[in-house]
């Protein structure tokens, strides 16, 4: 059964930081693109970084660009996505997903996280 199961969601105040995790089963992680997105509330989906499935390249939103960090672990078949500087506007249920194709493309089930004082 494929699985994406995200966790390090929460409440974080701003200039705090987080770690997202996303651990894959039931496919062979190390083949897929990982990518993370998110949603605010009212707005539409937006891609926020996005990792080769080696690892060796990655790009990013502009808007997190020099903040947050993408990285994998083959391995442990686990996507993470290093928020720092957190700003009120990182306000969003974050999804993480894998994708290979059209007929192999995954998401995890979304974890808020919420930039708040």
């Amino acid at each position: 059964q494929v699985q994406l199961v995200e966790s390090g969601g929460g409440l974080v105040q701003p200039g705090g930081s987080l770690r997202l995790s996303c651990t894959a089963s039931g496919f062979t992680f190390s083949s897929y693109t990982g990518r993370w997105y998110r949603q605010a509330p009212g707005k539409e989906r937006e891609l926020v970084a996005i990792i080769s499935s080696a690892g060796g390249s990655r790009n990013y939103a502009d808007s997190v660009k020099g903040r947050f960090t993408i990285s994998r672990d083959n391995a442990k078949n686990t996507l993470y996505l290093q928020m720092n500087s957190l700003k009120p506007e990182d306000t969003a249920v974050y999804y993480c997903n894998a994708a290979r194709s059209l007929q192999r493309d995954y998401w995890g089930q979304g974890t808020q996280v919420t930039v708040s004082s």
